[in-house]
């Protein structure tokens, strides 16, 4: 079919794109289950994508670990049903006083 048309049509670029891209694309044809897109996942990413600009103000590499493990708390906590405001507040405050040993409790 490509050599129907001209090379520099946007119907051949278009073609040539596919057709390098089909042997990636197996995976989803053949298992209904994968998705072709990150829509179900956009929603989680959203506010992390707004405010990339924001995170360059963390002030150090300390900085900006703290803040990965917190978003990854906060939306973890949000994956499993976890009430965030009720977590934000009584945790925080709860787990200096927590023995380390026993820190398979604070996961239930």
């Amino acid at each position: 079919m490509l050599n129907r048309i001209s090379d520099k049509s946007e119907l051949a670029k278009a073609i040539r794109y596919t057709l390098e891209r089909m042997k990636k694309m197996h995976g989803y044809l053949e298992n209904g289950c994968l998705e072709l897109d990150n829509n179900c996942a956009k929603p989680s990413i959203h506010c992390v994508a707004l405010g990339r600009k924001n995170y360059l103000l963390v002030g150090s590499e300390g900085g900006s670990k703290a803040a990965t493990i917190a978003y990854t708390l906060i939306e973890t906590a949000k994956l499993v049903g976890v009430d965030l405001q009720t977590w934000l507040t009584w945790d925080p405050a709860q787990i200096a006083n927590h023995k380390i040993t026993r820190l398979k409790e604070r996961m239930q």
